[in-house]
């Protein structure tokens, strides 16, 4: 739950700041408009759902351990 929140505060960070620089980039754009809502919904999701892989791994392996073998070692 952690992993989301920090993921949706840097996606909203993102989100700010593409809409800030999008004259900035306007240019360099091909058939796209620096505004367009479903690009920046389809990055947002892609964001969020890499974050959310990354985050799988670490709580797979931390819920493998077994808690009295963990609380033994410290």
């Amino acid at each position: 739950m952690q992993t989301l929140t920090v993921d949706a505060f840097g996606v909203a960070i993102g989100l700010a700041a593409a809409l800030v620089g999008a004259r900035l980039v306007t240019s360099l754009l091909c058939g796209v408009s620096p505004h367009d809502p479903v690009l920046l919904a389809v990055v947002s999701g892609t964001m969020l759902l890499v974050g959310l892989a990354a985050s799988i791994l670490p709580v797979v392996q931390a819920l493998s351990v077994d808690t009295l073998e963990a609380l033994r070692a410290e």
